[in-house]
């Protein structure tokens, strides 16, 4: 009879470690994916702003450059009127001051363009820049939250992983003459 009644008592005792197992492993899935949750809302707000960031200065640096462009086109067509009619007045003499003002206009166009194309080659370094950012938040976040139940693995010896951010930031001037 006490074998019987041994054999049931372990019985119980093995349902009872396998119910606690089942709350415990359930308990530890809800923090998982929790976990998952918080981290993709986390991404995805950083991924927000850097695109907000991005357009804002993208939209900065187009006017900027749409702005120069069309005050430069305005001084080279008023430098070209006004070359236009000294040449009409003054004959030779004045026709080459018109010319030198109109290579005057060309290259403050010329210059302008540069400009423009500089702003925009900047743009897009910040944004590649901010995207690597984020990349690595996220694979941040996500290893925090696998290392925190134990599913992060073990780093081979010698193979950290390790992350920088370099920023760089270029200073453009007006030639000087």
């Amino acid at each position: 009879m006490a074998s019987h009644e041994q054999s049931y008592s372990a019985g119980e005792t093995k349902g009872k470690a396998e119910e606690k197992t089942e709350q415990k492993m359930g308990a530890m899935k809800d923090k998982a994916e929790a976990a998952k949750e918080k981290t993709h809302d986390a991404a995805q707000t950083a991924k927000e702003k850097t695109s907000q960031a991005a357009q804002s200065a993208q939209g900065q640096a187009h006017d900027t450059a749409q702005k120069t462009k069309e005050k430069t086109s305005e001084a080279a067509q008023s430098a070209e009127e006004k070359a236009h009619e000294s040449k009409e007045r003054t004959g030779s003499y004045m026709s080459e001051t018109g010319d030198a003002i109109k290579h005057k206009a060309e290259d403050a166009a010329r210059f302008t363009k540069e400009t423009a194309e500089a702003g925009k080659e900047k743009t897009g370094g910040f944004l590649s820049q901010t995207g690597e950012h984020v990349k690595q938040m996220a694979q941040g976040a996500a290893d925090a939250v696998k290392h925190t139940f134990g599913m992060g693995g073990t780093e081979e010896a010698g193979h950290e992983r390790t992350s920088t951010t370099t920023t760089t930031t270029a200073a453009t001037e007006p030639p000087k003459k």
